[in-house]
């Protein structure tokens, strides 16, 4: 019986560059009697592969189940070629340069292999720092240009030995063109300096160790910048680390050798366990277990810490057998982007680090921790930023390139390109120049490696945001503006893959409505190209404008105003004890006749009105900290039903309001109900008035789909509550696992929106 010779060419896309994808190509022809050649494109591998059917089509086959670990393949596209040609052996190519549909390999954790190689005395990389082959090691942190070849990379400063040479051009290496090779004699050096640059005298390392068990605090230098880091048991360094950031009470995020250590202080299950053991290593909320010891200031008045584990070598021989957890906390001062540039750290980061534990590998573009919480056994990004970036999203469909710059808080950008969407790492607040330097300087980085030039800039509506004056800054692009509320919806179904129309409750702390006001508390309809406002939170003033999101009193006050009246001083509640006689005349006036007190309906105030109203918090220190504590201590409470509210005719559609629950709760804090009871009897309220308006809108539209978006929804015990509820009514209920649900996610909605309209 006569053999079928076959010829094709192959393309390749997805994350199919600095993987190992080439060689794993080569050791799969070879094992299939396959020649032909494989090359890097600008669009991904392209491959050409000739020999008997059967041994192509196992040869194809294997190419799709048997990929290197850390490859995403998004498309592979197979084209006949004839003639046959004459030929043998199988040959990897040179990179080829052009047009571009290239995705860029997120930064990923230490493999098994090298970690094994790691701690072998006998291995010839035995304890060294910078350790990696194709299946691990930093990517997109020190990526310059396309395709990814190491000319292309901040390892192009090191020129590798001839023993490093030999593995990187032998095919059947696992280090064969792995572009952050390296070894003790010819790759990146450790260095231990203080404050003044000096070099500490012997084994940086363990000299770093001694300093952290001593109190001091370092600064390590990671895969995207600086960390700050002290002994996470020892009281004293933590609070010293608290004072010289200036951060009060937000929390530290922790880092453990392993599993057993993570044990010892927190609690988890199957889902988070595979998300700390995973390749990206993100930092993962953890619920705090009974007893723990860990410092109490890592992350006060939480139910929970923010754990990874180690994801550099560095990071590894720093830990191993020397403490439980350190504190890893991104090294900068409040409301800075991360330092990342060693002049940079040492200059910002004096009076904070009393050493740096640095090396000469340059970081090229900076990148903060991902931060992660599981909601119904599935992962949902607080913050989207190191080994997820820069994977695609992919969009319903095919769409004009798009550069969207977020809005203020929590900020990323997006690019996208045909039907792929590129969400940037996190950026920071943008409420200052270096933020905004550092948005710039990401956007830049973006389309140089991803090569799109985008043909429209998206921005939020608000005129004051520092991405909206960006975006005008940006020459020969049409803008548009697109509202903030409308983005959270189109970024949940976006990355759902929903088209037509659904119920949007997008319920966050801030954002301008095309009325002037401030939104926040919303139920809207409507789909990518528009949407209607079908109801939301009745509006209450917001007292100093600013000021009470820094000050939870005063939305208590704005809410006890709109359920008593002028009565409302006459109440005996614990936080008014703080506000003297002068200042209660001042905010009754402000209130009456709204002085400084723009309207809102943004839920996130409700959230801290709550706070204060139950005597958990008057003022904050950081972004949503009533809201977190107030979930912490509603996960302690039995729930009892839920407070009363009333659904409400307005112009603006359905009025939710609140005022019944207000009385409520001022009566509960009166007869002295406990905090946690009141504090989960809020949440079923507010879960339940989502369910109740979601069955309004479906009675007159008959719309069966709700996405639920903003920052809000980061709260697990509220999200599961409404999912539970709606669920059970038979919505079809959707929310966001691909990008955060707050507004490090808006960018994709604000992408599509603007792709879409004409």
């Amino acid at each position: 019986m006569l053999k079928t010779t076959r010829r094709l060419k192959v393309s390749i896309e997805g994350i199919v560059q600095g993987v190992g994808f080439r060689p794993f190509i080569y050791r799969l022809a070879k094992a299939h009697s396959i020649c032909g050649w494989v090359r890097n494109t600008p669009a991904g591998v392209l491959l050409e592969a000739q020999g008997e059917a059967d041994d192509v089509s196992g040869f194809l086959a294997d190419i799709r189940s048997k990929a290197p670990p850390l490859a995403v393949l998004s498309a592979v596209r197979e084209e006949e070629l004839l003639p046959v040609e004459e030929g043998d052996g199988f040959e990897i190519l040179e990179s080829t340069g052009g047009s571009s549909s290239i995705q860029i390999a997120p930064d990923c954790d230490v493999c098994p292999d090298c970690l094994r190689e790691l701690f072998d005395p006998g291995d010839r990389r035995y304890l060294y720092p910078f350790i990696n082959c194709t299946n691990c090691g930093p990517r997109y942190t020190i990526i310059e240009g396309v395709p990814y070849d190491r000319p292309l990379t901040t390892m192009a400063e090191f020129p590798l030995c001839p023993e490093c040479r030999a593995e990187y051009e032998e095919p059947a290496n696992r280090r064969f063109h792995a572009q952050p090779v390296a070894c003790p004699v010819c790759g990146p050096r450790l260095r231990l300096v203080d404050g003044a640059g000096r070099e500490v005298p012997g084994d940086p390392l363990q000299a770093a160790v001694a300093m952290l068990k001593q109190g001091k605090i370092l600064a390590v230098k990671g895969l995207g910048g600086y960390h700050l880091a002290v002994d996470a048991c020892s009281a004293e360094a933590v609070m010293e680390l608290r004072l010289r950031k200036k951060r009060d009470e937000k929390p530290f995020a922790l880092m453990s050798p392993g599993l057993e250590e993570v044990d010892r202080y927190a609690v988890y299950d199957d889902t988070e366990q595979r998300l700390l053991e995973g390749p990206e290593h993100p930092i993962v909320l953890l619920r705090k277990r009974a007893g723990n010891p860990i410092a109490s200031m890592v992350a006060p008045l939480n139910g929970y810490f923010g754990v990874m584990l180690p994801y550099t070598p560095l990071h590894h021989l720093l830990l191993r057998g020397n403490f439980l957890a350190l504190v890893m906390t991104s090294g900068n001062l409040s409301d800075e982007p991360i330092a990342y540039l060693d002049e940079e750290a040492r200059e910002r980061l004096t009076g904070i680090a009393d050493f740096y534990l640095l090396h000469n590998r340059r970081i090229h573009v900076r990148t903060d921790d991902s931060v992660i919480r599981v909601f119904r056994g599935n992962p949902i990004f607080l913050r989207r930023s190191r080994g997820y970036v820069p994977r695609a999203v992919v969009l319903p469909a095919a769409q004009r390139s798009v550069l969207a710059v977020g809005a203020e808080l929590k900020g990323a950008v997006c690019l996208t390109r045909a039907d792929r969407a590129f969400m940037s790492q996190h950026i920071g607040d943008l409420q200052n120049d270096a933020v905004l330097k550092s948005l710039d300087e990401t956007v830049r980085h973006l389309q140089r490696v991803l090569q799109i030039k985008p043909d429209i800039v998206a921005h939020d509506l608000h005129p004051d945001y520092l991405s909206t004056v960006y975006a005008r800054e940006i020459p020969d692009l049409p803008r548009i503006g697109v509202q903030h509320h409308h983005a959270h919806m189109a970024s949940c179904m976006a990355e759902n893959g929903l088209e037509g129309d659904v119920i949007g409750v997008i319920f966050d702390g801030t954002g301008l409505g095309p009325d002037g006001t401030i939104w926040g508390g919303e139920f809207l309809l409507g789909g990518y190209a528009s949407f209607k406002r079908w109801g939301h939170f009745r509006q209450v003033p917001l007292p100093g404008g600013d000021a009470a999101v820094r000050e939870p009193f005063r939305m208590a006050l704005s809410y006890l105003y709109s359920a008593f009246g002028d009565a409302l001083f006459s109440l005996d509640l614990p936080f008014m004890e703080e506000i003297p006689a002068g200042d209660r005349k001042l905010f009754l006036s402000m209130l009456e006749r709204r002085i400084n007190s723009p309207l809102t309906s943004s839920c996130g105030r409700l959230f801290d009105a709550v706070a204060a109203i139950i005597g958990l918090r008057n003022r904050v220190t950081y972004e949503g900290q009533a809201a977190i504590e107030l979930e912490a201590l509603a996960e302690q409470g039995q729930a009892r039903d839920h407070y009363p509210f009333t659904l409400l005719e307005g112009e603006g559609g359905l009025l939710v309001d609140f005022a019944p629950m207000v009385r409520a709760l001022a009566n509960d804090v009166a007869i002295g109900v406990g905090g946690a009871e009141m504090a989960r009897m809020f949440h079923n309220t507010v879960a339940s008035a989502i369910a109740e308006v979601c069955g309004r809108i479906r009675t007159e539209t008959g719309a069966d789909r709700v996405a639920l978006s903003g920052g809000v929804f980061q709260n697990r015990l509220l999200s599961e509550g409404v999912y539970d509820l709606l669920e059970a009514s038979g919505f079809r209920v959707f929310v966001q696992r691909l990008v955060p649900p707050n507004d490090g996610g808006l960018a994709l909605g604000q992408a599509i929106i603007a792709g879409r309209r004409e």
